[in-house]
């Protein structure tokens, strides 16, 4: 359990270090400094499950994921090292961020047991959420030209892990699901506030900047500790 703490701590202060380069510096030296916590989110999962070692497919699933969210970092911040190629490194990161939602969705259903019911309502309303992004689009001043069908689909995953722990949390009680809903919801607060630095106007702000990653990364913290308290 000591070493879970110690890598939770420093990925705190990997954290803090990152988004003091990142508003101050940004470019190559923002890219490597956002790896370092990203790399103890994995670590932090790694020795929750070295704790909880009677559950390892669930750990695994989690850890997949969290894998594909640390391509998904080195790819969104390669757009702003490589401005000719942004909207590559732009789809490339959706898409690593999308292949984690369903690790994460995955690890849920399988773990959860929920009945179908369940699983059908959560579809609905993680397609209800999807749709209204779209919806929402022009009023909340987003353009989001060619990336429309793509964001559409990562919300959908998104939304639907958030779903799935929600119904999980809700019919069984069990702490572990009350533990991913904080994490995927903290996650779709932080990626309310990328969209509009992506596809809105003059929003790209130091202020945005830190309340994005502050809420990322605890999000990614949060859903690797949940492997502590799968029973």
């Amino acid at each position: 359990m000591t070493l879970y703490w110690i890598a939770l701590a420093l990925g705190f202060a990997a954290t803090v270090v990152f988004l003091i380069i990142r508003v101050i510096c940004g470019g190559v030296a923002g890219l490597i400094a956002k790896a370092v916590p990203s790399l103890f989110f994995i670590l932090t999962a790694c020795m929750a499950l070295r704790v909880n070692m009677g559950r390892t497919d669930y750990g695994f699933l989690i850890i997949a994921g969290l894998v594909a969210s640390l391509l998904g970092d080195l790819w969104l911040d390669l757009k702003w090292v490589y401005p000719k190629d942004r909207d590559a490194y732009l789809f490339a990161g959706f898409y690593s961020f999308f292949t984690a939602q369903l690790f994460y969705s995955a690890a849920i259903f399988l773990y959860a047991q929920l009945e179908i019911w369940a699983l059908l309502a959560s579809l609905g309303l993680a397609a209800l959420i999807a749709g209204g992004v779209l919806v929402m689009e022009k009023p909340m001043k987003m353009d989001y030209g060619r990336f429309r069908l793509t964001c559409f689909l990562y919300t959908f995953v998104l939304a639907l892990s958030f779903s799935l722990s929600l119904f999980a949390a809700i019919m069984s009680g069990v702490l572990v699901w009350v533990v991913m809903s904080v994490g995927v919801f903290l996650f779709f607060l932080s990626d309310l506030v990328l969209s509009g630095m992506y596809f809105g106007k003059d929003k790209n702000t130091p202020f945005n900047v830190v309340l994005n990653h502050g809420l990322y990364y605890a999000a990614q913290f949060v859903i690797a500790s949940s492997i502590l308290f799968l029973g």
